[in-house]
């Protein structure tokens, strides 16, 4: 007999996710109801012990992006906490953070503190703990199988990835974080802060064929010749077609990828994705067989039950964005 998988994030989404449907029957709107979630643990298998997750409450501290809370004086109730400052769509993406932690890692510890550090950056300085319950969260509001048929027989653009962040109330950042984690293209997403690369994340495809960005100093700016290094263009989401070498060191110069442009509004913040055409992966190449099939810079990133019950009291909440990075606190 085959031993249970270990919980992951993934697992435990798809499963929440499947509560979802069963109870909805039909009609479950693209954007998952957190306040339903919320909620609906208790009575499954995942809120063992727990009688109560209290509403989400603002937190009014500015450096804390959210809080999963224990009360001290009653085992049987936790709370979440959330910065009134965020955004919506960070306030739903913390709130599902928090959901993720109370679900994986509530035996571990008794309280969690998130700063507003996103778990998405692919910082080699984040720990499990924190990027397990992004994965959850990432998983719950950005259902892949729903993203695979909207991602497929079309032509990937911005407005494309746009339009989908905002069916999922995510920001556009995170959706397209999801994206390169989901999509079968190689495809490179870039964070570019002040000028320097934050983070850069690959697709599997990507990483079988050893795409990624040509190096040009540490920390690594943006490279000549490209609309990431142009001042003078802000936006382009339709995409710009060029030799892939330009970005990519090992691409042949005939092969090609095009590539889109979002900054936000201080413009000290650009996001590059590039996207590239098929290509083979090197027959001298075997690491991407072992273990994930993305990473973060050079970093690798690393039976269900059905559950129904009558209908919780609803709260509709609006919207995500890259997801809290999580202080481990005991009490």
């Amino acid at each position: 007999m085959s031993a249970t998988p270990a919980l992951t994030g993934p697992i435990a989404a798809n499963t929440v996710q499947k509560w979802l449907r069963a109870w909805y029957g039909t009609g479950m709107p693209d954007a998952v109801d957190l306040d339903i979630v919320r909620q609906m643990l208790p009575s499954t298998p995942y809120g063992k012990g727990v009688r109560e997750i209290k509403a989400p409450a603002v937190l009014d501290v500015d450096s804390c992006e959210g809080m999963l809370v224990r009360n001290p004086k009653d085992a049987a109730e936790w709370g979440i906490f959330y910065n009134g400052n965020a955004n919506p769509e960070r306030r739903r993406f913390t709130i599902a953070h928090e959901l993720g932690h109370f679900i994986l890692h509530r035996g571990r510890q008794q309280r969690f503190n998130c700063d507003n550090e996103s778990v998405h950056t692919g910082i080699d300085t984040i720990r499990a703990i924190e990027r397990e319950a992004d994965e959850f969260a990432s998983n719950l509001l950005m259902p892949g199988d729903l993203l695979r048929d909207w991602i497929s027989h079309q032509r990937i653009d911005l407005h494309v990835l746009g339009a989908i962040a905002k069916r999922f109330q995510v920001s556009f950042e995170a959706l397209c974080i999801r994206f390169i984690k989901f999509t079968p293209q190689r495809g490179i997403l870039v964070h570019w802060d002040n000028g320097y690369v934050k983070y850069e994340w690959r697709s599997s495809s990507a990483v079988k064929t050893r795409a990624r960005i040509r190096r040009n100093g540490d920390p690594q700016e943006p490279l000549p010749g490209t609309l990431a290094g142009d001042a003078g263009v802000d936006q382009e989401w339709d995409g710009t077609e060029m030799s892939a070498a330009v970005w990519c060191t090992e691409e042949a110069p005939h092969m090609k990828l095009r590539e889109f442009k979002h900054s936000y509004g201080a413009r000290d913040r650009v996001l590059t994705l590039l996207l590239l055409e098929s290509a083979e992966p090197h027959a001298w190449d075997g690491s991407w067989q072992d273990g994930d099939s993305l990473d973060a810079l050079d970093w690798q990133l690393p039976a269900t039950q059905v559950w129904c019950s009558k209908n919780p009291t609803t709260s509709r909440r609006s919207a995500d964005a890259a997801g809290p990075r999580c202080e481990d606190q005991t009490i």
